[in-house]
């Protein structure tokens, strides 16, 4: 296995690393960058407790090596709500952050960090959603708890907020 450099924008903040070739993404994110809500769940990309944004695109940080995002942009849900689209803002919740704290759309959490991001990524390209386009979009995402019904109307509600 060989070394690869990387310069990656995490969360609007540009870092240069040395990583084995083989390391993921999730593994860069949580043990180099010290960034902890992209949850390991799956190691697979079945769950989506790992979401993340790259280049506003949802991906599964676990099976996506980090080699992979020279050069591109990573959010995180650690960078959610300091979004360019969230200037003048900062120290603000995300509007879906609020939203799923508003309609509970977490139980037990762990599952929240991938929701809100496949979320963010749904309402930036289609701001007024139909229950049908929601679901499509967080169907890659799986919640142990079964919270679904609130994690649906907590979309739903910050599609309604903008």
């Amino acid at each position: 296995m060989s070394d690869a450099q990387i310069r990656i924008e995490v969360n609007g903040q540009t870092r240069e690393l040395t990583i084995s070739s083989h390391r993921t993404l999730l593994d860069v994110l949580r043990e180099e960058l010290d960034l902890t809500g992209s949850k390991r769940g799956c190691d697979r990309g079945e769950c989506g407790s790992c979401t993340v944004l790259l280049d506003g695109k949802p991906v599964y940080a676990c099976i996506t090596l980090a080699a992979q995002v020279r050069s591109r942009s990573v959010v995180t849900v650690e960078g959610l709500a300091l979004r360019p689209a969230q200037e003048g803002k900062v120290g603000q919740l995300d509007p879906v952050q609020q939203a799923f704290l508003d309609e509970d759309g977490g139980q037990c959490g762990f599952c929240t960090p991938g929701f809100l991001m496949s979320a963010r990524a749904l309402l930036d390209a289609n701001p007024h959603p139909t229950d049908i386009e929601i679901r499509e979009a967080l169907s890659g995402n799986l919640c142990r708890c079964n919270a679904y019904g609130r994690i649906l109307q907590s979309v739903r509600t910050a599609a309604e907020r903008g």
